[in-house]
């Protein structure tokens, strides 16, 4: 049976609970807004025996705290300018993501978009990963406001349907009044703890992949390619130039033909389009070979029966065979079907030749040290099976969203935004700096509407292109 079945029973029986646990403890909710909010004492004490037990240490660490809270900021603002400019200017980046913006994190959302770059979000995993992502955030808040004597009212639940969120209750009259620098360190330490959970997390996920996934086969990204002459392109699909700039913008295929006097070779019609439209004296196309003919696709695992592990194996085999041999290649899809190939191998320089290429990814400073943590674990041109079989991929799909949704937390949650709580640290760093509240509040609201206008303007880009 599929795990999906499993995932909406337990989905109706959660939310079930939830409806039950509301009714009979209903002296203690209390509705703001959309949301009811269920308030206990559960956590004051450890709250209150962490914060006094490592003060030592904790009263130093608000430094860190704080600086991590400033790096944050910075880094979402960027990525946000510059997911913004590209996703503005690109004419196929809204299409190709078809996750719009501004997106909250619900369970399927990869079913509901229809992306396949995404691995599957069950319910079950959103309510772990819940879990993992408020209760330090929130905690971690908690503990830094005692740190500073501020007082801790209650912490709880808020419920909104099936769907839950953590919260740990101060005195904001005491916040108000405390010190710039330990409101900073309170604010910050939410999102502090977010990234202390992406790390950790991050070195199970590396140390799970190593023992539990095996190379299995190896995937391709790009068909070989070559540069030619735009002067010498004689005919498009069959059409001279004069009568092709018709065709290339109603064809909704893949990639087209183009022929020199000479030579067959293929590219997409937005590329072809775009380099007659601008008069370019070249352009880069695929060549003529057996995997861009039978359209191979997926990672492939079996060459004739015979395993694939690594580029060596698969190039060792290829170059077993001579030009013009018939061969079957075997491939897998994302989610594990085989496809079968049958294919004629051309010939290159004496040698039988198929016609597929990597393309690496370059990344340099903080993304390239990522990529290599990432890589070393499992190269991402590299076909893995579990040694575990499908529980192994669904712990491994787990996890990579627990480090990605954690990071994404820490980063959304330190937007100079009003309802994050990057709004309120961005308000008092401002006024820290000028000596003046009302700059401060100026600059505050001034950040939260630029934000929310460019988001909106994302949006709207979104809607078109998909609607």
């Amino acid at each position: 049976m599929s795990f999906i079945i499993y995932d909406i029973t337990f989905l109706v029986l959660f939310t079930l609970l939830v409806a039950l646990f509301l009714y009979t403890r209903k002296h203690n909710l209390k509705r703001e807004g959309l949301l009811y909010l269920y308030r206990t004492k559960f956590g004051l004490h450890l709250i209150e025996w962490t914060s006094k037990k490592y003060a030592r240490i904790l009263r130093p660490l608000q430094y860190v705290v704080i600086a991590s809270g400033y790096l944050l900021m910075a880094g979402m603002i960027w990525l946000l300018v510059k997911l913004s400019y590209s996703y503005m200017t690109s004419p196929s980046l809204a299409q190709q993501l078809r996750v719009p913006v501004l997106t909250p994190l619900i369970p399927y959302i990869d079913r509901l978009f229809a992306v396949d770059f995404l691995p599957p979000f069950y319910f079950t995993y959103w309510i772990i990963i819940i879990a993992i992502i408020a209760i330090p955030h929130e905690f971690a808040h908690g503990i830094f406001a005692r740190l500073n004597k501020i007082k801790i009212h209650s912490t709880g639940f808020g419920f909104l349907g099936p769907f839950l969120a953590a919260f740990v209750e101060q005195d904001e009259k005491q916040m108000k009044k405390a010190k710039k620098f330990d409101q900073l360190a309170v604010l910050a330490a939410g999102t502090f703890a977010n990234i202390v959970m992406t790390i950790f997390f991050a070195i199970i996920l590396w140390i799970f992949t190593v023992s539990v996934f095996v190379p299995a086969g190896v995937y391709f990204n790009t068909y070989a390619t070559t540069t030619i002459a735009t002067e010498d392109i004689q005919t498009i699909n069959g059409l001279p130039l004069n009568e092709a700039q018709g065709f290339l913008n109603s064809t909704n295929e893949t990639l087209i033909f183009l022929k020199t006097n000479t030579t067959r070779y293929s590219a997409s019609p937005v590329h072809i389009a775009q380099t007659l439209n601008e008069q370019r004296p070249a352009i880069l196309v695929y060549e003529d070979t057996p995997a861009l003919n039978t359209r191979l696709r997926g990672a492939i695992v079996y060459v004739d029966n015979k395993s694939i592990a690594s580029y060596d194996e698969l190039r060792t085999i290829l170059l077993s065979h001579t030009p013009y041999d018939n061969i079957t290649i075997t491939t897998k899809d994302k989610q594990g079907a085989e496809q079968h190939f049958h294919i004629t191998l051309a010939e290159r320089e004496g040698k039988p030749y198929l016609g597929i290429g990597v393309i690496p990814l370059q990344a340099r400073g903080v993304r390239g040290f990522v990529y290599k943590f990432i890589t070393s674990a499992r190269d991402p041109m590299i076909y893995y099976e579990s040694r575990l079989g499908d529980f192994g991929i669904f712990v491994y799909d787990l996890l990579w969203w627990i480090v990605v949704i954690n990071i994404s937390v820490a980063l959304c949650n330190m937007l100079p935004v009003g309802i994050f709580d990057g709004g309120r640290f961005f308000y008092l760093t401002v006024w820290g700096i000028t000596g003046n509240e009302k700059a401060g509040m100026r600059a505050f609201q001034i950040s939260t509407w630029v934000i929310l206008a460019l988001i909106t303007l994302l949006m709207i880009k979104w809607v078109f292109v998909i609607f």
